[in-house]
């Protein structure tokens, strides 16, 4: 039998919340509805042609199962390109026009299948003979497509030599002379509005608003009058005011104007993305682009070479990780950047072939060994690094930034002069991450392996670092034996397998190390001072009166930190001793090695250095600008984590001095910067810079920043519902899952439902996804379905009566312009977690104000979801009669917030949208 005609033999596999539909083999065969079961059973008799396996097996109850997955076939195909991981989205990648009815999927996806080994006879003959060598090595292990694949790429010959070694066709990085520093010519208003026009077209009418707000950013873009004091602007910017494009008009300018960079960080990779997408507008032109602007992440997304490449030597004994490996190096065949985490890398391969098997291969912490890697010259993070340095505009996240300016900028070497920080309202919490230390079990554990290496046998790249340096010191003794004193050193902090140790501790056990001691009496104290230790939640303790035998471990702890703080200050001195005193000597690579070494030990000593300071506060006292607190993290009752955790109380400090200060010019926006609360009376509107002042860091400047805001031009009242629900008992699970049913089947889909915990939102998805499914409603669910955020979301905007389960990352990463979106459901008020960091911090900023601050903005943010252009319109719902009316203000004040029962608000909710859709007057479609 041929391969086409095996093919055409295969059944395929489409399933829902409803059931399945199956399609037998053979030109006769019709589609068939099945219940879960059925479809299960025959599914594991005979491998099915799916898209998303895991998906489909999680639809049907069942474990994974051997399948065809087209979604492979197209990772193989079509490496490096965009495809929604849903039978439409597929379909919908290949150009193929959708069925009208889930029946058609099943015979639809076979062509698919036929169409996509058809492209494989077309592809370029160069790249031909690689291709070939990475499916027959897949082939060996198994992969099923591979036969298929092969067959496709027929006349040419399957080569002798496996492997999927893509790194030596990659080309190498190109490095140039340190750019002179950027000149300071200012932006006028003018130019800012000029470029504007421009990135709308030369034929849009330019919009008041949007003019203003562009013309006011570039007051960020003036020259500095003193060291420390920036030009910063907080502009606020409703919905629908198009502040990307006015923020990106005066920023290129003076990027052009001046040889300089600019920075523009948004919160999290999904807006990263965004951002890239809107700077086509400036470079329409890709190979321009790729030089102009460059999108940045943390290390920790990248493809590290090595690691691949160790991974396709050692993977023999596994062939599934063959099958994941190959179609890895067939995307890093085609990638722009490497990035692996949320670039051009199709995420829900992580999610069909196992996290640790795809993002295993990125850049762990510790592990780089810079120069001194084979594919160094190769390396994706290193070449984009050095593009960084000379772009017009960098695209970076909020983390990115604080952390990078916290080490002093330690991988890209240049402190960045210009910012503009896009979602400004997040600004707070990400500080607050990035400023943090903890000390805890994971990070002891991570810091032993990084200085003395695999320990007990296990198997890793990471070589220590006395293999990563031994050799560059061993005509100084005196390095050498301060090496030695570390890597002794190091065995009291934590080992492999101490989170185990802290249950289960034989009592003939040999005594732990110092570090797990004192981890040890640290899960006494959080235990003894919890109301419920036995919860499958995390747990936490302060630590003002601690346990006698938890302040005697951490004595020793902190005399155990102090004998490895001298060493390091030795070696740190040797190492810069060597690169000033050998420099005629030292090849490149070398001297790579020696300052990559120094970025880590001198990014490991500020570490220890936080720690020691943090033990020595238990016996005295937490200094007032932290907050200190013991904390054992879990998950569904298993212990992941223990340790000493230190928070800045105000992590905007840091950030000040880090960030703002010595930079130039600042530009911070948002639609949320403000908190307008109406008890205030007439001091509402000037308490509402206060706390956009608070939570940017601008009061901590000598000179007070610019304020702006600018009003969103969407007609709310006309557009939009509030709903207030009185009837549903918040806690009754049951009610809830009808509440949420009624809403999204009165929407006719479009619906995202926030929760404020994951096991009411799983919950949920259970008692709701089948009545929908029956009603031709798909329901997805963040923390239930096998696939990523931003997948999901992606989903969701594609399939207009779709409905999304989700919590805070939804609220806040769901861009859905369109009826896709047309109804958003919180469970209950959003208060903030009432830990002792918030417990901290609601003391010292307010009490009840502090708390009713913080929700009314994520109330603000969720609502703001619902109109992205102004032909929008949608219902916002609230299902918990406790909203109080003074966080009412987080709306539109022209929007009446209705008090209502369950049933009201459905038919309201029904009523409301089908008018909507079914009039013929809308107002402009999408504004920039």
């Amino acid at each position: 039998m041929s391969l086409q005609a095996a093919l055409a033999r295969l059944p395929v596999l489409v399933a829902d919340g409803a059931g399945a539909i199956w399609l037998e083999g053979g030109a006769e065969a019709r589609p068939e509805k099945l219940d879960a079961e059925t479809a299960g059973r025959r599914a594991r008799a005979v491998p099915p042609l799916l898209v998303h396996g895991r998906a489909t097996a999680a639809r049907l109850g069942l474990n994974p199962f051997p399948s065809f997955d087209l979604l492979d076939l197209f990772a193989f195909v079509r490496p490096a390109r965009f495809c929604l991981p849903t039978a439409r989205g597929l379909l919908e990648a290949v150009g193929m026009a959708e069925p009208s009815n889930v029946v058609d999927l099943a015979p639809a996806l076979r062509q698919a299948a036929e169409k996509l080994l058809g492209e494989l006879r077309l592809m370029d003959p160069h790249k031909l003979r690689r291709v070939m060598r990475i499916a027959a090595t897949m082939q060996r292990a198994g992969w099923p497509w591979a036969p298929f694949a092969i067959e496709a790429m027929a006349p040419e010959p399957v080569p002798a030599r496996l492997g999927l070694d893509v790194w030596s066709d990659l080309p190498d990085w190109a490095d140039f002379a340190p750019l002179p520093p950027p000149d300071t010519q200012s932006v006028s208003p003018m130019e800012a509005r000029e470029r504007l026009q421009r990135l709308l077209g030369d034929a849009a009418e330019l919009r008041e608003a949007q003019a203003d707000y562009a013309a006011t950013t570039a007051l960020a873009f003036a020259p500095r009058a003193e060291v420390g004091m920036p030009e910063m602007v907080l502009s606020e910017a409703g919905t629908g005011i198009g502040k990307t494009l006015g923020y990106i008009a005066p920023a290129s300018i003076w990027a052009e104007k001046n040889g300089g960079t600019v920075w523009l960080s948004t919160y999290t990779k999904n807006l990263q993305r965004q951002l890239d997408r809107e700077l086509d507008r400036l470079y329409p032109n890709p190979t321009e682009k790729a030089v102009k602007v460059v999108l940045r992440k943390g290390r920790e997304n990248y493809i590290c070479l090595l690691n691949l490449d160790d991974a396709s030597q050692s993977a023999a004994a596994r062939p599934v990780d063959i099958i994941a490996l190959g179609l890895v190096a067939r995307w890093v065949q085609s990638t722009r950047d490497g990035d692996i985490a949320g670039g051009d890398f199709p995420s829900w391969l992580i999610d069909l072939h196992g996290r640790g098997r795809t993002l295993g291969l990125t850049d762990q912490r510790g592990e780089c060994i810079h120069a001194a890697c084979p594919h160094y010259r190769k390396c994706f993070i290193e070449r984009g690094l050095r593009r960084a340095r000379r772009a017009d505009m960098v695209i970076a996240n909020h983390a990115l930034v604080m952390i990078q300016a916290a080490l002093g900028n330690e991988d890209d070497g240049t402190r960045p002069l210009r910012y503009v920080f896009d979602e400004g309202h997040h600004l707070f919490e990400a500080a607050d991450g990035a400023f943090a230390a903890h000390l805890s079990g994971q990070e002891g554990m991570e810091l032993r392996r990084w200085l003395r290496g695999p320990e007990g046998g296990r198997r890793s790249r990471a070589r220590g670092l006395g293999n990563r340096i031994g050799d560059l010191l061993t005509e100084d003794s005196q390095a050498r034996q301060a090496l030695d004193s570390l890597m002794e050193a190091a065995r009291a902090l934590p080992a492999e397998g101490w989170a185990l140790r802290m249950q289960e501790q034989p009592a003939d056990a040999a005594p732990p190390a110092i570090g797990e001691r004192f981890l040890s009496e640290a899960r006494k104290q959080v235990l003894a001072r919890s109301r419920e230790p036995d919860s499958p939640y995390g747990l936490e303790s302060p630590t003002r009166e601690p346990l006698p035998g938890l302040v005697e471990a951490a004595a020793d702890f902190a005399r155990a930190l102090q004998k490895m703080l001298a060493p390091m200050a030795t070696l740190i001195k040797a190492l810069n001793a060597k690169l000033d005193d050998d420099t005629a000597d030292l090849d490149s690579a070398t001297r790579g090695r020696i300052e990559g070494a120094l970025r880590g030990l001198t990014r490991r000593k500020l570490t220890l250095e936080a720690w020691a300071a943090m033990l020595k506060s238990l016996e005295t006292e937490t200094p007032k600008e932290f907050v200190d607190w013991f904390a054992l993290e879990r998950d569904d009752g298993r212990d992941l984590d223990l340790g000493l955790y230190r928070h800045w109380l105000d992590p905007m400090r840091p950030f000040a001095e880090a960030v703002l200060k010595p930079a130039h010019g600042v530009a911070v926006t948002s639609a949320t910067l403000r908190d307008l609360n109406p008890a205030l009376g007439d001091a509402a509107p000037e308490q509402s810079w206060q706390n956009a002042e608070i939570r940017s860091g601008a009061r901590h400047l000598p000179q007070p920043a610019r304020r702006a805001s600018f009003s969103s031009p969407f007609d709310y009242a006309n557009r939009t519902r509030i709903y207030v629900v009185t009837d549903v008992r918040r806690d009754d699970v049951n009610q809830v899952a009808a509440a949420y049913r009624e809403l999204f089947l009165a929407a006719g889909g479009g619906g995202l439902g926030l929760f404020t915990a994951i096991f009411r939102l799983r919950a949920v998805q259970k008692r709701i996804i089948k009545p929908l499914a029956d009603a031709g409603l798909a329901l997805y669910a963040q923390h239930v379905d096998p696939l990523d955020n931003g997948t999901l979301v992606d989903i969701f905007r594609a399939e207009e009566h779709s409905c999304l389960l989700g919590t805070d990352a939804m609220r806040d990463g769901v861009d859905v312009p369109g009826a896709a979106l047309r109804l958003v459901a919180f469970d209950r008020v959003p208060w903030p977690r009432p830990d002792l960091l918030h417990k901290a911090r609601r003391a010292a900023f307010g009490g009840q104000a502090y708390d009713d601050l913080l929700t009314r903005l994520k109330l603000k943010q969720a609502f703001g979801r619902l109109l992205r252009r102004a032909d929008d319109f949608g219902v916002f719902v609230v299902l918990d009669a406790q909203l109080p009316t003074r966080l009412l203000s987080a709306f539109p004040s022209s929007v009446e917030v209705r008090r209502v029962g369950i049933a009201e608000a459905v038919t309201e909710t029904r009523s409301f949208l089908a008018g909507m859709q079914a009039s013929l007057i809308r107002t402009p479609s999408a504004l920039p």
